[in-house]
């Protein structure tokens, strides 16, 4: 098992040997290590080769100036150029933030971005300082639609937290596919069948093994039409509004191409409670509602849970005993450790 600051720190030290600034150092090894400490593991740190693959090859700037270019009110703009999705991100909640602050509620749109990461790192920025968050993304088509046999939306992830009280935010963090592509990928690295009806093959068949896989099914197996409605939501919020590129217009993650930027783009907001009522108002019924949420009836053999639970649950454990890393991941990371000449992380 591997301390979760024992993988911060080598993150860290190969994002800089690669050449990335200390600002990207900083937000990408924050977002991965917030997919790792939260259980979110096909977002975590077994991204950070992939990174460095597309920082080395110029798919994504090592030192980005990020830019406003347009905006009034509430409302910005933000012209990342070709960051690292996690720091353009982390900048855009953050302005998106202070304008909440200013008139109650804030949205940024963000263009020439990259991979997104863990939607939620960046929704519980927000919700850890009292406001209300959502991020939404697209990326490049994999995931059917409901009944279709091709390639068409993006994963398109949508995240949303929100503060509570004198406890863990509530903290919605969902792919609008069945699952995430990098979950597919764990799998293969782990050799473990994927679960039913979450993944086809290359003519739209369910399969359950991960070498099999072509496509990802949208969220809702036999009422998929509302995952894909879902994964709509998210490509108008992160490509149409933005003019950035729609998921099938998007180059491949995998490559084979890792020098030329991919155009994504991305949405968030904050919002200020107070701002529509009595703060002591939202944070009694955001208790109450918690709090009838997990002691209502449970059917047998179940337990209840508000959505980040789980996620705190694990965050707690990880923290506690620390992480253990996947066989692909360990490879990869023996790899970088020998060409950046950086320390593997101690046990």
């Amino acid at each position: 098992m591997v301390p979760l600051a024992e993988l911060d720190r080598f993150c860290r030290e190969v994002f800089l040997a690669c050449g990335a600034d200390q600002a990207t150092a900083d937000a990408a090894t924050r977002a991965m290590m917030h997919g790792t400490r939260h259980g979110v593991d096909s977002h975590g740190v077994r991204l950070l080769a992939h990174y460095v693959t597309a920082l080395s090859g110029g798919r994504i700037n090592k030192k980005p100036k990020l830019t406003k270019a347009g905006g009034f009110g509430a409302v910005e703009t933000l012209d990342a150029d070709n960051a690292h999705g996690a720091l353009a991100t982390y900048h855009a909640m953050d302005r998106a933030m202070a304008l909440a602050r200013q008139f109650g509620i804030g949205a940024v749109a963000i263009r020439n971005s990259s991979h997104f990461g863990p939607a939620g790192a960046y929704a519980m920025e927000a919700a850890r300082q009292g406001l209300i968050g959502l991020a939404f993304c697209n990326s490049d088509s994999f995931v059917r639609l409901h009944g279709g046999a091709s390639r068409f939306h993006g994963t398109n992830p949508i995240s949303m937290a929100v503060p509570a009280a004198g406890q863990n935010p509530w903290l919605l963090d969902m792919a609008t596919s069945a699952v995430p592509f990098n979950r597919v990928l764990l799998y293969r690295s782990t050799g473990t069948p994927l679960p039913e009806g979450v993944a086809s093959d290359g003519v739209g068949r369910d399969t359950r093994d991960p070498e099999a896989v072509e496509m990802l099914a949208p969220l809702g197996g036999e009422f998929g039409f509302k995952g894909a409605g879902l994964a709509g939501l998210a490509e108008i919020f992160s490509a149409v509004l933005t003019g950035m590129r729609l998921s099938f217009d998007i180059a491949p993650m995998m490559g084979p191409d890792f020098a030329s930027p991919r155009g994504l783009g991305a949405f968030v907001l904050a919002i200020l409670p107070e701002a529509f009522g009595e703060r002591q108002t939202f944070e009694a019924g955001m208790t109450r509602y918690l709090e009838i949420l997990r002691t209502s009836p449970a059917r047998e053999d179940c337990t209840l849970m508000a959505p980040g639970d789980r996620e705190w649950q694990v965050a707690a454990e990880r923290e506690a005993h620390g992480v253990h890393i996947d066989p692909a991941t360990r490879q990869a990371f023996e790899v970088l450790a020998a060409q950046f000449h950086v320390e593997w992380p101690r046990d």
